[in-house]
Order: C-alpha cells, then structure tokens, then sequence
C-alpha cells in the first residue's frame, strides 16, 4: 500500500548537543573535513548508510543514541569547538571585507550584495539540484564566495524530483527515475512570515492563474541561496508541478520555470531582505538566459515604484547587471515564438510599466542571421546587462562571433563580451589526501592561502606517486561497489558477478571520462577503432583502463544510443576488468573519480567546449590532462601539464574528422602517455610522471581555483557594475533619465550621421617605421555635438581582402566646425609595425556612462 501522504519528523536534540543542528544545517559541512568528521565519529557504519548526510544521520538515531552522546564530556566538548569554528568562519574578517574597505577609500565602489541567478546548484549530493557542468559551476561560485566573505545571495529553484537518477537495462540502455525529495528531510529552512506562516511568492501566468512558491533557503556558508519551490496546496495541480524536475516536463513548463525564476527570484530577494533585514543587492548575475526575466521584474519596479518611463528603467538595470553565457552554440539557447511571449506577457497578464512589444523587443532575434518571431533568452540577457562574459578565452571569442549580429559595425573582437575562466573550488574537489602530503611535507594544508605553489617540488617523489596509488585504489574500490550494484539492478545474480572482484588495478595507468553525452562531446570517440582501442587496454606491458560515466537528457534518444554503444563494449568479458561505465555521475562519484584517476580525457569538438572544469579538478589531484585544445585547456595547456589532442580543423566530413582525431588520441596514448607512465627508475618511480604531475600543481594551481575566478569578478564586472549602478540611481535616478534621453537622442540622429571624406598626409610612396600618418576627416554629426560621438582613427595590419586585423583605435580630435552640424576632426598616428597596413575613420557614441563604444551597437563608418 502507497502512503496518501508523506512527511519528516525532524529529530530533536538534547540541549548539550544542539549546536549538531547548527553543523548540520549549514552546508559548509560538504567542505570542510573536521565537520564531516565530527558527524562520522557518531557512528560510522550510519554516516555511510546515510550517505554522509548529516540531517539523515541525526534523523535515524535513537533517542537513546542521542542522550549517550549528550553525556558523552569529549563529544560534548567537541561539538562546542565546531560551533565555536563555524561562527567564526561566519563573521571573521576575509578577503572581502579589507579589500572592500580599500575600494571605497579609493573612491570605488564594492558591492553591499550581489544576487546569483542561475537555475541549478551543485552544492552537495546531498542537495540533488544541479544536472552538469552548469550546476556546478554555480556551487562553486557561492562556495568561493563563501570562503572570501563576498556577499553574495544565491537564487534558484527547487525542483521535487531533482534531475534524474540514472539506471543502465540488461541491454545497457539508460533508465531515469525520479525519487521524490523532501525539503523537510534536507539541510534547508522555509522562509516564513513573522507569524509563522509560510511565506509566499506569487506570479501571474496565462488564464488567470497563479503561480505561488515558498521559499526554502539553504546556507551555504555565509552565502543564503533561495529556491523557489511550485509545491504549494493553493497551485493547481499543473502548477504544483512546475518545479518538480530539473529541465523536464513539456508544453509551457521551461517557460514557466524561468518567469518563476527571473520574476519571482526578483520578488523571493525582496522577500528576503524584509524578513532578514538583509541588504537590497546592488549587482544581480545571471548564470547562463534562463534567468534573463529578472531584468523586466526590475524595470516594473522601477517604473511602479519610483515613477520611472521603460527606457529610464532600462538603463538602471542594465548598469547593474551582469551577464554570463555558457553556451558555444546556438541550439544550447532557450528560444520561444513571439505568440508564446504574448500569451504570457500580453493582454490581462502584461506586466506593469513593461509593454509587451517592447519586452519582445529585447529577446528579438532582430539582426542578420536571427529568425524573425523568436524570442531568444540569451538575446535578451545580453541586451538587459551592460556587462557580459565568457566562460574562457576561447569561449569569449566563441561568444563574440555568435552574438555579433547585436553590435554591427563592430568587428567580433571588439563586441563587448569578455571573458573570466571558470575555476573550481578546492576544499571540495581536492582529495584527503593531497591534504595530508602537503600537510607533512609544507607544513600546511593550506597551499592555496599560503601560496605555496612553488614549494610543490619540495614533495618527495615516493610521497607523491604513493598518495596518487592510495586515491587510485580508493577509486578502484568505489568502482567495484558500483558496478556490482549497477550489474544486481540489470539483472545479474550474485552468483554471475564475482568477476567484479577483477575489476581495475590500483597499479594500472588510469583514464577518466565524465560528462554530460550531448553529441559533441564525443563519448563514443575513444571506440572509433575497437580493436585498437581493446589493444591499448590489454596492453602486456603497459596496460590501461577507463573509467566513464555520464548522462544523456532523458529526451536525448542519440545521447541515449552513445551510452550504449559504450556499455556494451565495457560489458565484453574480455576488456570489462579493464573499462567501466558508471551510471547515474553525480558529485558523490566525482569526488573519487578526479583524484583517482592519472590522466583526464576531454575530446568534444572543438570549439564547442565553454570550459570544461572537470580537468581542472582533477589537476588539483594531480592528473594529468589529454584533451583536445578547446574551453580552459586551449588557454593553458603549456606542453608539461599533458597533452593536447591534435585537432582535424576545416575537415567537413564528421565521420573523417572523428577517424582523424580518434588515431590521434590512440598514438598519444600508446607512444607518450603511457610510455611516459610505465618508464620507471630502479625505484619503481616514474619520475618523468612525477615531474610533470608536479608541475601540473605548481602550474595550473593557482589559475584553476575558483576562487580566482570569484575575485575576477568582483574585480573586473560586480565593482564596475555597482559603481555604474549607483551611477544611474543617484539623485532620483537622474543618470538613468539622463542616459535613456542620450540614447534616445543618439539613435534618432543616426541615421543622419556620415563620414564624408578623410584627406591623408604626411606620409611617402614608402612609408617606413617612424613615419606619421596625418588625418583629417569631415563629419556630418546629424545634429549631435562632438561631446555625444567620438571619431576614431582604426588601423592596423591589412588582409588580402582589405580586412583590417590585429586593430588598434586612435581618437581623432575636433578641429574646425562648419555649418549645418559639419566638423573636422584630425590627428595623427605614428607608425610602429612593418607589413602590411591599413586604417579607416569610425564615428561611434561616447557617453562616461557607456561600458565602451560598442555597447550601443552603433557605429558608422567611412
């Protein structure tokens, strides 16, 4: 019989041992090993049996259990040391709070919050709210962020049933379930009124209905992070469901889950500054488009509230806004037809102060190579935040060339989308044991806060090789357990799987793949040629074996159809001792697979990988990378901290493309990786290995943290954009008044801009080096001043094709006005680099308060 209902008893603890409860709700717990210590020492057959979840632990202990420990002086004492721990980690001075205080006596300005959109968050396995690389990625930007005392507030949703859990069929077919989450039995509190009632967040949708949340918060550290949960008694059954699968259901759901999202985070922040008396944020992030309708919840705001006109509003919260796509191609974007945004935006539904023809206006794909009637999420984010960023240099430039139908007149490098490379936090990603050697032999844990990058060498080689063999065998020991279950759950009896015990080799060259199985990551590239490829695993002398795991997007039929071909090779009696596929990947897995593995293998088809992180952490456990040159590793690969995978660019063909590069991953294998892994001294130490492991962590360390990443970009976009903000909000919003009436003014006058002649001079039929070139241009400004534009001399190396490249811009300066709004501008321009050379005379808007000359997508030129 099914229970009619289902809720948590949550236990409650003797008064000795209450600050357990404090531990165990703050999820700090998932990355700091005293705490995770404290929980196991309690009983560690139930710590693992409640798959190190705390709330789970206390929740299934007796109250018998519970008052031995309560009586328990040592345990006591020990519990009151965490807490005395936590709440200094909580309110002790960080990075932030000195760095902040020198912003502001330098005249800048430094956040007093910042809001984190994004619609999944991998804290924890413990917390199921995150699918892939994305996920992650936000876990680790409010982890950092938690560690360096930024003060940020995380936004996101609750989704009842996760994303899947995945299971493999006899025939090796990806099977999804979907186990039910309490939020009552996980580490999180629902924000409530002052009257205990729960609090409640509402949004309107189609039809008349509404859409009401409650807000659950789970602490992250320092950092609070909101998740709107749809399961609320007075939704409707549809609507209770809006939330309840990560990037699942059908029809309206993903729209509905994003206006949730961006509208109703807008109004969860709101709810949570009132209730916690938490400041208003001045900088608000979105982590990928899905959020983007945070932008127009804000504009209503500003227009309701403060008397604002759209386009006063617009500029307000565009200064305050940042942007962050994750995304290298364009069907990884969120797309809706025009008629979906009137049915949810228009008639009895349009939103305060926001027209629907102009909130369509800002997702219109309204540009050469765009689709006329579509709404473009990605679009819109870009169009709502004066700020926009790539996931690594590479994906910058990816990003630049996919969205630049928004600035033309621009060339792509010079479209106003930078970049900020991901990193990854370490205290959750970074093995015990890498801890421990750096412990005993640099005297501290702390590498990264005592920046002893450079004393990795003082490790002793044994020390090294014998910590990565201790991590491969843990690795080995948690790979036999899962593919024995996995094995019992298709069908095998215990009888058939004692072959398991055979599985992997703690002394064998070990190579990781772990990721989502969209197409063009290429899961299947490694089986381009079986016959090889079983070769190189059954090797005689220097063997290796693969560890993989992903998942497919349960509507992903071809992701599907990868993961099986992969299963069903690794099923094959003859290899399956030395390559093993391991279903449902998850953060839990992770944490064993990056530091037990010896070498990371990335193959996506370049250049469609934003980043990749997954190699960055197992760098920090000392692997060694083999990837194609694409994301981070394009960026800072460097011969020594592995291997690049050549790369078939320009072949048209797949099928050839993927032969090329699959021999090519074969012979680096076989002829450098591990020739370089089984040559060893007389010791039994590979020390060329070693050496390049070493300087791997003295390398790649110090870029690949994500705490790096988080001072990019409170340095470089949230302080920019506060000032910018604050800007734009002064005196009644007098800097958005007066920006949307220069914008207004400037686009008006365009058309009517043209540049009408440049004379040079001063130069010989042979220029050479030290010459200057002289310039003067005639201008019909089309009724603006010279104080609205500014005329720019652009030159650099010249193509074939006469296309400028390598440019560099020069301001050319008022000299003469004439009649009818005509000037003369001029300048000069020494030269300094041979070759080939070219310029022309570009006229673009100048305002202090434009990020740069490209942000209003206009430019008119000779």
């Amino acid at each position: 019989m099914k229970a009619i209902r289902r809720f948590s008893v949550r236990t409650v603890l003797p008064a000795r041992i209450e600050g357990l409860g404090e531990l165990a709700s703050n999820l700090r717990w998932s990355w700091h090993p005293p705490t995770r210590d404290l929980f196991e020492s309690i009983d560690p057959t139930k710590w693992a049996g409640a798959s190190e979840d705390p709330v789970k632990l206390l929740s299934r202990l007796s109250a018998d259990e519970l008052a031995a420990l309560a009586d328990d002086d040592d345990f006591v004492a020990r519990v009151e040391a965490a807490g005395v721990e936590l709440r200094a980690y909580l309110t002790d001075e960080r990075w932030y709070q000195s760095w902040s205080r020198e912003q502001e006596a330098a005249g800048s300005a430094a956040p007093a919050a910042i809001a984190y959109f994004s619609p999944e968050f991998g804290i924890t396995s413990v917390l199921p709210q995150y699918s892939g690389g994305l996920g992650i990625l936000a876990g680790d930007h409010l982890k950092s962020a938690s560690d360096l005392g930024v003060p940020i507030v995380g936004v996101g949703l609750f989704y009842k049933t996760g994303y899947f859990k995945q299971a493999l069929s006899r025939d090796g077919w990806q099977l999804e379930t979907y186990p039910v989450l309490d939020p009552d039995g996980l580490p999180l509190a629902l924000l409530r009124e002052a009257d205990d009632t729960p609090a409640v967040v509402s949004v309107a949708l189609p039809g008349g209905r509404t859409l009401h949340a409650h807000v659950w918060r789970a602490q992250v550290g320092r950092v609070p992070l909101l998740l709107l949960d749809s399961d609320v008694a007075d939704n409707d059954a549809a609507t209770r469901k809006v939330t309840e699968t990560l990037y699942g259901g059908g029809g309206d759901t993903r729209l509905e889950q994003e206006l949730l999202l961006g509208v109703g985070g807008v109004r969860a922040l709101r709810l949570w500054s009132r209730l916690s008396g938490s400041p208003t944020p001045e900088v608000y992030h979105t982590n990928e488009g899905h959020a983007g309708f945070l932008g127009v919840e804000r504009i209503t705001e500003l227009v309701r509230d403060h008397g604002l006109t759209f386009d006063e509003a617009l500029e307000a919260v565009r200064a305050a806004t940042v942007f962050t796509t994750h995304t290298p191609v364009p069907a990884g974007i969120d797309r809706f037809s025009a008629e979906k945004i009137h049915l949810f935006f228009g008639g009895a539904n349009e939103i305060p102060g926001v027209p629907v023809d102009r909130l369509l206006s800002l997702g219109a794909e309204d540009y050469a190579g765009g689709e006329a009637g579509i709404f473009n999420m990605a679009v819109m984010g870009l169009r709502l935040a004066q700020r926009a960023n790539g996931v690594s240099k590479l994906h910058g430039h990816v990003s630049r060339e996919m969205f630049d139908g928004l600035w033309p007149g621009f060339d792509d490098e010079e479209v106003p989308i930078t970049s900020i490379t991901n990193g990854v936090h370490a205290p959750t990603w970074v093995d015990r044991t890498v801890y421990d050697v750096a412990r005993e032999h640099l005297g501290t844990a702390d590498i990264a806060g005592a920046d002893l990058w450079h004393r990795i060498d003082e490790v002793p080689a044994a020390a090294i090789w014998a910590a990565k063999r201790e991590m491969r065998q843990k690795l080995v020991d948690d790979a036999q357990r899962r593919v024995r279950s996995s094995w019992r759950k298709r069908g095998a009896t215990k009888a058939e799987l004692g072959w398991v015990d055979d599985v992997l080799d703690p002394d064998v060259l070990t190579i990781g793949f772990a990721r989502r199985v969209p197409t063009y990551k290429r899961l299947t590239l490694m089986l381009s040629d079986k016959v090889r490829l079983k070769s190189l695993l059954l090797h005689p002398e220097r063997p290796m074996q693969l560890v993989i795991a992903g998942k497919s997007h349960p509507a992903d039929e071809t992701g599907k159809r990868l993961i099986q071909e992969m299963v069903q090779f690794a099923d094959d009696p003859e290899v399956r001792h030395r390559i093993v596929f391991l279903p449902n990947y998850d953060i839990a897995m992770a944490q064993r697979l990056y530091p037990g593995c010896d070498v990371w293998l990335n193959n996506p088809l370049r250049p469609l990988e934003a980043c990749g992180t997954s190699g960055m952490k197992a760098a920090l456990n000392g692997g060694l990378n083999l990837s194609i040159l694409d994301g981070w590793w394009d960026e800072w690969f460097d011969g020594r901290n592995g291997w690049a995978i050549p790369t078939a660019d320009g072949v048209d063909d797949p099928d050839r493309r993927d032969d090329i590069e699959a021999t090519a991953l074969y012979d680096l294998i076989e002829n450098s990786v591990a020739a370089t892994f089984y040559d060893v001294d007389d010791a039994g130490l590979p020390q060329g290995w070693i050496s390049m492991m070493s300087h791997t962590l003295k390398t790649l360390g110090p870029k690949v943290l994500a705490s790096r990443m988080v001072q990019d970009y409170t340095e470089k976009l949230y302080c920019p954009a506060t000032a910018a903000g604050r800007a734009m909000d002064e005196s009644d919003f007098a800097g958005a008044k007066a920006m949307a009436s220069y914008k207004a003014r400037v686009r008006s006058a365009w058309p009517r801009v043209r540049v009408e002649h440049v004379e040079p001079s001063g130069l010989s039929d042979s220029p050479q080096i030290g010459d200057t070139l002289q310039l003067r241009a005639f201008v019909d400004l089309g009724g603006l001043t010279p104080d609205d534009i500014e005329v720019q001399l652009v030159h650099g190396h010249v193509s074939d094709t006469d296309d400028l490249r390598d440019m560099e811009v020069a301001t050319l300066e008022v000299a003469e006005n004439y009649e009818g709004g005509r000037y003369q501008f001029a300048g000069a321009q020494k030269l300094r680099r041979t070759g080939s050379f070219g310029y022309s005379v570009r006229v673009v808007p100048k305002n202090t308060a434009l990020a740069g000359p490209a942000e209003m997508g206009l430019a008119r030129n000779a």
